[in-house]
């Protein structure tokens, strides 16, 4: 964001909240020529503080955005607090590689490494949130499932001086799983700091984070049908497609993975901004208000990103890799490795037309970009320039919103890559609702794991690619007066970059075109009954190398409200269904899915899961009973007959949670 360092002053009062757009006090009015004036207060009524509320003195906006959101108290739906999102799935295991059930192509332009099915469980710069505090705040999350399960969950943020802001989050993901070579061991640490002068005029943002992912890979299962009559009901015997049986073990405490993947990332970004404007102060009965209002700001950042993707296998069985996958080890050890490096320089000056509306603004700005990496390691170098541009104005009644933004690579080895964004919103008359309009395009070089001799990886092409061109126009409605959200995507794309098979790499230079359409809706049953729907149709024209499901959607049927005074419920079941359609394919070796039209999910049952969640005051509890659908009547009522979301990867049968969450405001 360019308006934002996180670091807010300390508010004498905590019921006069900090207005972040304008750093003043929200009953901070101002008059014609936008100058604060303090409203008259002395008519209104005293309010008790509502000690629940704790929201109410911290708020936040993500990363290199303008948006403020409060702290979110809701219970109804798990996967606000759950990584990986209702739409996705995983190949067995929590901390497996996952993907989604929508048409989510990959829109960046300039470099990248390619390598996505483990997103969802990254920090990121765009996920980072930035805190306005006026006490330390610290969230801690425990969640435990079953076979040893585990999910560590925690976020702090406090001022440690009324200029100085620090922010920390920590997630640890372990999961052994069912079968063997799944478990997991997932680390994530985000450090941000935020600092601002106290002339207000030189401020700055740094942020460190590392992801940590390791997950084994077991290529599937060799037989479908050995899931049924287990000894013991332990799946844990059956055959894998990977790994030597001797070394596979369900220790909780080991983390080793022989046989699987191994990434490691570590991104460091200092942004500094200095501006120049104009100076004032405001003075009440008690407290004076130093103000500073930006009018041109200089803005410098500095990004470095060091990124390893590895595929091991310390004990290869030779059958098992010619049986499956037709490649024959050499060596007592397999091992895959690319390893990257990226150094951005970016310098931006950036106008604010308004002196007391910091949402909106005018910015342009040029960078140089240097990428290093591939195999051997570092046996390719690239230089880059871009030129980027962004406007952005949320109106002073917050009625209208707009983002448009820009970036062009003008010359280098991504020279012609470009991005482009624009989205408009509105808030419908006597806050009926909001909408927005938008459209993105992209045109991007393929991706390292694409491109011949950029990766140690065994990947096959038939020569070199195209850029890639994604266009993608989008609309939204949410009529909150209904209870209803409706969503609309439509995607052009040409030169499409995929997987068919374990290592071949293909495009499809016949333009193709996805559409998406979304709805969400709250239905009131009766006093305490509501039924929450979810449901998307999607569709891709011609014959294009994308498999989707035509139908995906999740139906939650729950008893809720707030009973004696201080507890919130909500408990009841939840159904995920989709149709039957070609589900993509995995390759272990590459960390890739695939394209493949000879199985399908036309024998998957819709996931039911049961729930009971609570909030007591600021503690929060989820308790789950999943995957309730696996029960199988010819196997003496076990539960013993799961989905596959691709082939010979089965998902878990019933399956348990219990996941706490706490916050404090001190």
């Amino acid at each position: 964001m360019a308006c934002s360092t996180g670091a807010h002053a300390q508010n004498p009062n905590d019921d006069d909240e900090i207005n972040p757009q304008t750093g003043l006090p929200s009953s901070t009015a101002f008059d014609s020529k936008g100058r604060p004036i303090r409203k008259d207060t002395a008519n209104q009524k005293l309010q008790h503080r509502d000690p629940l509320a704790d929201s109410i003195t911290i708020s936040y906006h993500y990363f290199d955005s303008t948006k403020t959101y409060k702290l979110d108290s809701s219970i109804n739906d798990f996967f606000t607090r759950y990584p990986v999102p209702w739409t996705n799935t995983d190949l067995g295991n929590f901390g497996n590689a996952t993907r989604s059930l929508f048409f989510s192509p990959y829109m960046k332009s300039g470099w990248d490494a390619g390598f996505h099915a483990y997103d969802q469980y990254k920090y990121t710069l765009e996920n980072t949130k930035l805190y306005s505090s006026t006490r330390p705040y610290t969230e801690m999350g425990y969640m435990l499932g079953s076979k040893s399960e585990q999910m560590i969950d925690i976020r702090h943020t406090q001022n440690r001086k009324s200029n100085v802001n620090f922010g920390f989050d920590y997630r640890l993901i372990n999961s052994p799983g069912t079968f063997k070579g799944q478990n997991t061991s997932h680390n994530n640490i985000r450090i941000n700091l935020a600092y601002q002068s106290k002339n207000k005029r030189y401020s700055n943002n740094l942020i460190y984070i590392t992801n940590k992912i390791r997950s084994s890979e077991n290529g599937g299962i060799q037989d479908d049908t050995k899931l049924s009559g287990l000894t013991f009901n332990d799946p844990f015997g059956i055959p894998t497609r990977l790994g030597n049986a001797s070394s596979f073990s369900r220790n909780f405490f080991s983390t080793a993975i022989n046989t699987g993947t191994a990434y490691n990332e570590t991104v460091i970004l200092l942004r500094q901004n200095y501006d120049l404007g104009q100076k004032d102060s405001l003075v009440t009965d008690s407290v004076t208000y130093k103000l500073f209002y930006p009018r041109i700001r200089f803005q410098y950042r500095l990004e470095y990103r060091k990124q390893d993707y590895t595929f091991q296998d310390f004990y290869p069985v030779d059958s098992l890799y010619k049986s499956f996958y037709n490649y024959i080890p050499h060596g007592d050890t397999l091992t895959f490795k690319d390893s990257w490096q990226n150094l951005t320089n970016d310098f931006s000056v950036i106008s604010f037309p308004q002196k007391n509306n910091l949402n909106q603004f005018l910015k342009a700005g040029a960078g140089y970009e240097l990428v290093a990496g591939g195999y051997s390691p570092y046996n390719k170098k690239y230089s880059n320039i871009y030129f980027a541009g962004e406007y952005r104005n949320r109106t002073r009644n917050q009625k209208w919103d707009v983002v448009a933004s820009g970036k062009f690579y003008s010359a280098g080895s991504y020279a012609g890559d470009y991005e482009a964004y624009i989205s408009l919103s509105r808030l419908l008359d006597k806050n009926k609702g909001a909408l927005q309009l938008g459209f993105q395009n992209v045109n991007r070089s393929p991706s390292a794991i694409f491109t011949k001799g950029l990766t140690a990886f065994p990947v096959q092409t038939d020569g070199g690619f195209n850029k890639e061109n994604i266009s993608r126009a989008f609309a939204a409605i949410n009529l909150s007066s209904l209870g209803l959200s409706l969503t609309g995507e439509y995607y052009i794309v040409s030169n499409y970059i995929y997987f068919d098979n374990f290592f071949t790499a293909k495009q499809e230079s016949t333009l193709f075109n996805v559409i998406h359409i979304g709805a969400e809706k709250k239905i009131k049953l009766a006093r305490h009954w509501n039924w929450y729907i979810d449901l998307h149709v999607q569709q891709a024209a011609g014959n294009p190398p994308v498999n989707l499901p035509l139908i995906l959607t999740r139906n939650r049927f729950a008893f809720e409200g707030n009973f004696f005074k201080n507890l919130f419920l909500s408990t009841g079941l939840e159904v995920r269904y989709y149709t039957s359609y070609h589900a993509d394919n995995y390759s272990p070796l590459n960390g890739q899915f695939f394209l493949q039209n000879d199985f399908t999910t036309a024998n998957n049952s819709p996931d039911v899961n049961a729930f009971l969640h609570f909030r007591i005051k600021s503690f929060k509890g989820f308790v789950r009973i999943e995957n309730l659908n696996t029960i199988n009547s010819k196997d003496k009522y076990r539960f013993t007959n799961p989905n596959f979301n691709a082939p010979h990867f089965p998902q878990r049968a019933m399956w348990f949670h219990l996941g706490i969450w706490w916050n404090f405001v001190n």
